[in-house]
């Protein structure tokens, strides 16, 4: 899983791929982990791991940047919870769930875009000494005669 990339791209992999996860549409993160993991040739096994362990995050997270996008729009606050949002989704025309949730999109798309820098600037800086000695480790490990 870790043969030839070095531990800050898997520090990076890991900030990126935890950014990824919290993108506010339901169903999407995976493909977007896989496209943009594609794209920068980041370790697809990393990327999807972090995918599904922080799904429960992810959900918590939807609200949170509708709410905070609604902050930065300065828009009024809309009634609206991952349960409604499904349930809407199910049973309501589409064109209906559109005119329901469609702003609350685009206030939690801004909400995700921002928080960017905020996420994984200070994931990776944090998680890039972490891997490094998690290398060493590895390596004396290898290295040490059994």
């Amino acid at each position: 899983m870790t043969q030839g990339v070095t531990p800050d791209r898997i520090a990076f992999t890991l900030a990126l791929g935890s950014w990824l996860s919290m993108f506010p549409f339901l169903g999407f993160t995976s493909l977007l982990n896989f496209v943009v993991g594609v794209r920068l040739r980041l370790n697809h096994p990393i990327l999807q791991a972090v995918n599904h362990v922080l799904g429960p995050v992810h959900l918590i997270m939807v609200v949170v940047y509708v709410r905070v996008g609604e902050a930065v729009w300065g828009a009024e606050r809309i009634p609206f919870s991952v349960p409604i949002l499904i349930d809407t989704f199910r049973h309501e025309p589409f064109m209906e769930f559109l005119h329901r949730f469609g702003w609350a999109g685009i206030h939690a798309l801004t909400a995700w875009i921002i928080s960017l820098p905020f996420i994984v600037l200070p994931l990776n800086y944090l998680l890039r000494p972490a891997m490094r000695k998690l290398a060493a480790q590895l390596r004396t490990r290898r290295e040490s005669p059994q």
